[in-house]
């Protein structure tokens, strides 16, 4: 079973709680995305994020400087934000690491996907920003099925080798509509491809608020790697935060945990 989450913007160096292990596999394209980001000005880039004038100095300096294969952290550690404060990394034991390190991959639109202990650098790059790169009209098209392939290709590997227990060919998608739409197109009818909702029942009818829905991906992430879980069965036994599996509203491509 391998696990999908969305990135965060709000990203920090942290490389003094542990090194960097990898590079991250699409690295090739990112290196492409980089050399099209420093071709802007510091008036473009504004446009391009339609950000405040520090956000957008802080980024155009970032670019300009950028070297992807120093000073870099891990993946996991260097995102900041709700889902990845509320998975906790930092305090992780060894057989949680090894767990998200076999399991989590993180989407990205500058790096495409990450595994947990990939060595990033911080940036700002939405996947549903406009860029045109390459002549590729954004970047969904860009990427086009080559985040998928990596996937893919890691679960046939495993498969094939009898390396993994539980579900193996198994997408368990934590990420945003946004990101899980550069996965979701090219999923082969050998790979289930299985989202979790996270919501609240409100008279008779599921809402979803999005503050609430990261915090609950980024604990069902911790729990996942505490409990050591790699089947759909088990991933139904999730109950943190009030949370509890609703077979009613649930189907075999989507789990749905209300809050009690």
């Amino acid at each position: 079973m391998k696990i999908i989450i969305s990135p965060a913007k709000q990203m920090k160096t942290a490389n003094d709680f542990m090194k960097a292990r990898s590079l991250p596999p699409l690295l090739d394209k990112t290196e492409q995305i980089l050399a099209r980001m420093r071709e802007f000005d510091r008036a473009g880039l504004k446009e391009l994020f339609r950000a405040n004038d520090r956000i957008t100095e802080e980024n155009y300096i970032r670019y300009q400087n950028m070297d992807l294969r120093n000073g870099l952290s891990p993946a996991v550690l260097t995102y900041q934000g709700l889902a990845f404060s509320n998975m906790a990394p930092q305090i992780f034991t060894k057989e949680q690491w090894e767990y998200v390190q076999k399991h989590l991959k993180i989407l990205s639109g500058f790096y495409g996907i990450l595994n947990a202990a990939d060595g990033v650098v911080p940036y700002r790059l939405e996947m549903q920003t406009k860029l045109e790169v390459n002549g590729k009209q954004d970047l969904y098209e860009f990427w086009g099925e080559d985040i998928y392939r990596v996937l893919a290709e890691e679960i046939h590997e495993e498969a094939k080798q009898e390396k993994c227990s539980g579900d193996p060919a198994v997408i368990l998608n934590l990420a945003s509509k946004e990101y899980s739409r550069a996965i979701a197109p090219y999923v082969e009818k050998d790979i289930s491809f299985v989202t979790c909702t996270f919501g609240e029942e409100v008279d008779g009818v599921i809402k979803v608020k999005g503050t609430f829905a990261k915090m609950a991906r980024g604990q069902m992430c911790a729990w996942l790697a505490a409990n050591q879980i790699d089947t759909l069965e088990g991933v139904k036994n999730f109950q943190e935060s009030g949370y509890q599996y609703a077979e009613a509203y649930s189907s075999s491509k989507e789990l749905v945990f209300l809050k009690s």
